[in-house]
């Protein structure tokens, strides 16, 4: 897609360990991600944008309304991309219509502000995880009322869940449930080619050419399943146990609209 977008000057990320970045860098290095990403490609046809990230790993989409709402709306963005309910998905109370609730509200808060507003599909996480399967029904029902919302909102959509090279396992970290850099880069020039920012196009649905090495199915895949399940299945499935998140005590990497250098974010 090619054209002249709209000009944004304040754009404001909300959402979770995917919009801040997990998988895509490291606490020491800092985390990248695709909504640095995005801004940063926004920057370059906008030289004066400033770019602010209020989001937080671990932030179930009930905490990122409550918590991240109020201050995305007094920095009065123009441009904002909000992405929650992974984390949702993933518990067993899982509700889709509350979910979406919080997700309209804030999707109707900022619209009534004059911000146009970005929001994703999610892709089935049963084709990187198999243990995930009987979760695809919770992602079909969270994305049919993502769609929803969206269109009574105005709401730009990014449909990542209706295209197969999302789930291709080279775009993920090794823990699956976030991006690593390539996935992120996919991510952020989806949501430009949503924007019609000049220069994007629709490359990113396009599949990465085919490994040198198959991937292993079946019994050959058992050995990995358990090294993941143990690395990352498993510390997981104990905070929650014991009560906790890989946010607890953290707060926002980018709380104030800051102008972007040239070297990244």
């Amino acid at each position: 897609m090619t054209g002249t977008p709209a000009h944004y000057q304040r754009y404001v990320a909300l959402g979770d360990s995917q919009t801040e970045g997990l998988g895509d860098g490291d606490d020491s290095t800092g985390q990248r991600g695709c909504a640095d990403r995005f801004a940063e490609l926004l920057a370059a046809h906008e030289p004066g944008l400033r770019y602010a990230n209020l989001a937080v790993r671990g932030r179930l989409a009930h905490q990122v309304r409550e918590e991240q709402l109020a201050p995305a709306l007094a920095l009065r963005p123009d441009l904002v991309t909000v992405v929650a309910g992974v984390n949702d998905l993933l518990r067993p109370g899982f509700d889709p219509d509350a979910v979406a609730g919080h997700l309209e509200a804030m999707y109707a808060a900022f619209a009534a502000q004059g911000a146009r507003v970005v929001t994703v599909t999610f892709p089935d996480v049963a084709r990187l995880v198999p243990l995930a399967r009987p979760l695809g029904s919770r992602v079909d029902a969270l994305n049919d009322r993502i769609r929803a919302a969206a269109g009574r909102h105005g709401v730009t959509l990014v449909e990542l869940g209706r295209h197969a090279v999302v789930t291709d396992p080279r775009l993920w970290s090794a823990d699956r449930l976030h991006a690593g850099p390539l996935g992120h880069e996919r991510i952020a020039a989806a949501l430009a080619h949503a924007l019609g920012l000049q220069g994007s196009d629709d490359a990113w649905t396009r599949p990465l050419p085919a490994p040198a090495v198959p991937r292993p199915t079946g019994w050959r895949a058992a050995p990995g399943e358990l090294r993941w399940a143990a690395g990352f299945l498993g510390p997981w499935l104990l905070r929650r146990l014991l009560g906790r998140s890989s946010g607890d005590g953290r707060t926002a990497k980018r709380p104030r609209l800051l102008p972007l250098r040239a070297e990244g974010v």
